[in-house]
């Protein structure tokens, strides 16, 4: 891991990384500990956004970020959140076309494979998830949707998600979950927290 650092006026760092494997172990790694003065950790697909104040300064954030010991690729779940799933999706079809697989297969493989919340975002509640079977690439739709329903599970781009709310979207719809994924009374609001370990359980339609 070699980050690069941006100074974001005088309360903000943002850790530039290769990927959103690298942001997750370093996350992992310095979120739980961070110097005195931080007050929020942001990961991104590419970036850590560190957010501080006094006695913190932007020199001893980076120092503390140069310390941490990412896992070496072995992340550390945060939870586990298993999510039901029938899997009646619109683009089920076109996902299995793309990648090659039958249905039954893209089945096998989504729910065969843990995934993990990389980071949040596009919407409240949005995790993008991560680490799933690396079969399941596709890119998002040519034409995105005026509405997509709320726990519509999707895949696009090597990453899965569970739309939180009803929403525009582009990503391909290969099922849908009962499961309430973002909720404004609970606490935390958001169920996907980064480093939550996401397993997709094939659920029976109704």
């Amino acid at each position: 891991m070699n980050p690069g650092f941006r100074r974001c006026g005088d309360g903000a760092v943002l850790v530039e990384l290769a990927g959103s494997e690298e942001v997750l172990a370093l996350y992992q790694a310095f979120a739980p500990g961070p110097p005195e003065g931080v007050t929020d950790v942001v990961p991104a697909a590419r970036t850590l956004l560190i957010r501080f104040e006094p006695p913190a300064r932007p020199d001893t954030v980076e120092a503390a970020v140069l310390r941490a010991r990412p896992g070496g690729g072995t992340r550390r779940a945060a939870g586990e959140v298993v999510v039901p799933v029938v899997y009646d999706g619109a683009d089920l079809t076109d996902v299995a076309s793309l990648v090659g697989l039958s249905e039954r297969e893209v089945v096998e493989a989504h729910t065969g494979t843990p995934w993990t919340v990389a980071f949040s975002g596009f919407a409240p509640g949005f995790g993008y998830l991560v680490g799933g079977d690396p079969r399941l690439v596709v890119p998002r739709r040519r034409e995105s949707r005026v509405r997509v329903p709320a726990g519509s599970v999707a895949l696009a781009a090597g990453y899965s998600a569970v739309y939180p709310g009803e929403s525009p979207g582009g990503w391909q719809l290969i099922g849908r979950t009962e499961l309430t994924v973002w909720d404004v009374a609970a606490d935390p609001p958001a169920l996907l927290l980064p480093g939550t370990l996401v397993r997709f359980r094939e659920a029976q339609g109704g």
